[in-house]
């Protein structure tokens, strides 16, 4: 009997890993500039992230927090997608080195070989993953790990500060293990401007892709996330090809 009922408690929390896993982590909120400038009260309501190509365990949700422990390396994607927006987010790596990013205008469909999507990758790194990376005995330069903007998976961008086809941050501003930083995205008509800790510093414009989903991305670290808010700004004149193809669950 006893077998009987530690066989049923087996099933049965393996039964809820794969519910809670079939349902949205809604993690983040999203509001109308409009609602913002009227004299309505704000309102607002809750992003739902879906699981794309990473583990049931590899997010989870505890109180304020959105925790990624980072393997496998994969995304989740927002339900819907955006256009123009503001985008509000702190986090913090949990361990030296590590790698993590956001994507914005994604396509959310990941690489088989890198399981990383397309899109305009925001990127966070931890800053002793440059020490971590010296390859042939060169070292990647400190303004890596300081919030890189760049198109993947044929999105083509114009870097306001031009690392090759990459734009690097104008001054060192991220903080690191343990510690929260800030970013503020501003994305319009393909264009993104990059605020790290309180200060605009990178920035890439001239888009070939204008609309598609956000992915978070999980890259080998724990990191954490809190605070992430989205302002939806009025659409602008985008085409079909500058559009992402939409998902259909």
């Amino acid at each position: 009997m006893k077998v009987l009922i530690n066989s049923l408690l087996v099933l049965l929390l393996g039964l809820e890993i794969v519910y809670a896993q079939d349902k949205p982590i809604e993690f983040g909120t999203e509001t109308e500039f409009g609602s913002l400038i009227s004299e309505t009260k704000v309102s607002s309501k809750k992003i739902k992230w879906i699981n794309v190509n990473t583990d049931p365990d590899t997010w989870r949700l505890e109180k304020d927090l959105l925790i990624c422990k980072g393997l496998p390396i994969g995304v989740m994607r927002s339900e819907k997608m955006y256009e123009n927006f503001i985008m509000h987010v702190e986090w913090r790596h949990m361990e030296a080195g590590g790698n993590s990013g956001v994507f914005v205008w994604s396509d959310a469909k990941p690489d088989e070989k890198g399981r990383l999507p397309g899109g305009v990758e925001v990127q966070m790194l931890e800053l002793d993953w440059v020490n971590q990376n010296i390859r042939d005995g060169v070292k990647p330069p400190i303004a890596y790990v300081h919030g890189e903007l760049f198109g993947v998976g044929g999105v083509k961008t114009l870097p306001d500060n031009p690392r090759g086809e990459r734009s690097k941050s104008i001054e060192n501003r991220s903080k690191g293990k343990g510690e929260w930083n800030t970013y503020e995205v501003v994305c319009v008509d393909g264009t993104i401007k990059l605020s790290v800790n309180g200060k605009f510093v990178n920035g890439i414009s001239k888009s070939t892709i204008k609309k598609g989903y956000l992915c978070l991305e999980s890259e080998g670290a724990e990191i954490h996330f809190r605070n992430l808010r989205i302002v939806e700004l009025p659409p602008g004149v985008t085409s079909a090809e500058q559009t992402v193809k939409e998902i259909i669950e």
